[in-house]
This record gives C-alpha cells, sequence and structure tokens, in this order.
C-alpha cells in the first residue's frame, strides 16, 4: 500500500517542482552564465506552458508541439518566432530536467531522438579579400589599441570576448604566440534589484578547446610589440591598464562606427572571425590546424559552419574542369 502511494505521488509530481529542483543541483557544477541561461530559459520559455504538466504527461507528441509553437510564435513581445538556435538551447534544458527526473524515478514517456529541429542554413556575410585588405589597411593606419583588437579577429580569428579578456600576460614575446585563456561576457544579474540589471564577467572558455596557443602574424606581432611598452602584465590589451577594460558590446559600436568610416559595409563583428577561416582554406590551411587556430570542439564545426565559398573560389574551381573540354 504503500509503494503505491509513493508511486502515485511520484505521477502527480509537476515539471515546475522537478525542474528548480534540477537547476539547484546543477549550479555549483556550473558557469555562472550557464546557470543564468538555464534559469532564464525555463522562466520565459519552458514554465509557462509545460511547468503545470506532471512530468509523465511530458509526451513526445506534447513537446513537439511545444517546439513548432517556439518556432512560429516564441518571441516574448509576440513578433513572430524564436530562433532555431534559441529553440535548440530550449529542448536541450527540458532534455535534462527530464533525464534528472528519470534518475529520480520518474517514467517521462517523451523520446527526445524523435524531435529533430531542421538547422535553416544561416548565411553570414562575409568580407571579400578587396574588403579584407581595405579594412586592414584603414585598421593599420595608427596603433590605436582598439584597432589592434579587431585586428586580432580579422588576421587571429579570435571571438570579440577573447579579445575583450586578452591581457599582456597572455602574450608570449619571447615565442610571438598569443594564449587564449579568458572570455569576457555579460550577463544577467539575478541579484540586481534596480538600475543594473546586468554585469560584467571575465572566466575561462566553457570549452577546453577554446584554451590555445595562436602563432601571432609578423606585422601583428610589432604592433603588439610596440603597445606592451611599459605596460604591466596584468594590463588589458584593449586599454593598457589593469582597471579599466573594454566590454564586447562597446567593442562591437566600436567596430560599427569602422565600418562607417572607411565606407564598408554593414557586418557583425563575428563576421571577422567566419573571414579569417575562410581565407585560412582559401589560402591551404589544413582544416585540423584551423580548427585548433579557431578553438573548435571538431573539425565539423569548422568546415560547416566557418568557412564560406566566395563566388571568386567557385569560379577558380570551376575553371580546373576545362580539361575534361
Amino acid at each position: 500500500m504503500e509503494n503505491k502511494r509513493d508511486m502515485s505521488a511520484l505521477r502527480r509530481q509537476e515539471l515546475a517542482h522537478i525542474a528548480a529542483f534540477w537547476l539547484e543541483n546543477v549550479r555549483k557544477r556550473i558557469k555562472e552564465s550557464s546557470y543564468i541561461k538555464y534559469g532564464n530559459l525555463l522562466k520565459n520559455h519552458i514554465l509557462p506552458e509545460l511547468g503545470e504538466l506532471y512530468v509523465t504527461e511530458i509526451s513526445t507528441e506534447r513537446v513537439d508541439r511545444f517546439v513548432r509553437s517556439k518556432l512560429l510564435e516564441g518571441r516574448r513581445d509576440h513578433r513572430g518566432g524564436l530562433t532555431e538556435k534559441t529553440v535548440k538551447d530550449i529542448l536541450a534544458v527540458l532534455k535534462e530536467v527530464c533525464g534528472f527526473a528519470v534518475q529520480l524515478g520518474y517514467e517521462i514517456p517523451c523520446r527526445f531522438e524523435l524531435i529533430r529541429l531542421r538547422q535553416r542554413e544561416r548565411q553570414i556575410r562575409i568580407l571579400d579579400r578587396e574588403e579584407q585588405r581595405a579594412l586592414g589597411a584603414f585598421l593599420f593606419q595608427d596603433e590605436g589599441l582598439l584597432k589592434t583588437g579587431v585586428l586580432l579577429s580579422l588576421y587571429m580569428g579570435l571571438r570579440i570576448g577573447e579579445v575583450c579578456a586578452l591581457r599582456r600576460e597572455h602574450i608570449r614575446y619571447e615565442e610571438a604566440v598569443l594564449q587564449v585563456r579568458l572570455t569576457m561576457q555579460r550577463i544577467q544579474d539575478p541579484e540586481a534589484h534596480g538600475g543594473k540589471r546586468t554585469k560584467i564577467i571575465v572566466t575561462a572558455p566553457k570549452s577546453g578547446k577554446s584554451l590555445r596557443d595562436i602563432p601571432i602574424p609578423q606585422p601583428l606581432f610589432g604592433r603588439l610589440l610596440a603597445l606592451s611598452e611599459d605596460v604591466p602584465d596584468n594590463a588589458y590589451v584593449l586599454t593598457g591598464r589593469p582597471d579599466r577594460f573594454i566590454e564586447p558590446r562597446t567593442m562591437e559600436n566600436v567596430f560599427k562606427r569602422y565600418l562607417r568610416e572607411c565606407h564598408m559595409p554593414d557586418i557583425n563583428y563575428h563576421a571577422l572571425r567566419h573571414t579569417f577561416a575562410t581565407r585560412c582554406i582559401e589560402s591551404g590551411f589544413d582544416v585540423k590546424t584551423l580548427s585548433e587556430i579557431l578553438g573548435h570542439a571538431n573539425v565539423n564545426i569548422t568546415l560547416n559552419r566557418y568557412v564560406h565559398s566566395s563566388m571568386e573560389r567557385k569560379r577558380e574551381n570551376m575553371g580546373r574542369l576545362q580539361v575534361l573540354y
């Protein structure tokens, strides 16, 4: 009789209770930014629609309907659907919560492996060779610190957060090597009351593969060497000071200003990294080396997301078929 009551209690447990238990359980094992992200996905998307369901009611059909609704009309401002990347993140959190419930003894009927998100090809506008040369010439005109930061992304593929967190001590001048050890990001502050609701954090990158050493090209090495004079080791490269940094949002705005000043097309900062990867492949880099320079978990990410085929490259490859005529 006692066992029947226990099983009945298990069946009646709502997803919201399990989710709260799961979130606190993983808190000590994940980065603060991940904890906040998971909490927001639960609060803003999962729990409003599924939170009151008993965990035994989380079926494949119900989750599939939930996913489709998020893709079509999931935005909180009611202006359309969420991106597939966001919905993928939501689904991953829901799967983790349900997996945690199974460990606690609940039976979850949902078969997550049957729910597929068709990833649309997201076109990222990168710079062609002429545009890259023009932007590089503009950035090399003077030795500004922020222009140096943009050059690190354009010619070394650094992420914006990695550029902002870079300190002088991460540059091994005797070996001409740049060490990526930290990243900077703005996250929501759950303890904030009124005023600012976000904060800047500097942490190790989420993936171990992002910790990497990159040889510095000679033109950039000379520039970094000149900027390092009379600068303490713990100073940020973008400011030359240990007590002042440039955050990613500010860096993005500065980059947009540079584009306007040199009459370049409007692209986002991350397109610099894509441009770098594409030029590397065009120049004959082997994919494994490029993947390590970019800090990717595997070479598939490098090939499928970061390498773009230009019309110039297409013409060159099609030209090789001349031997067939």
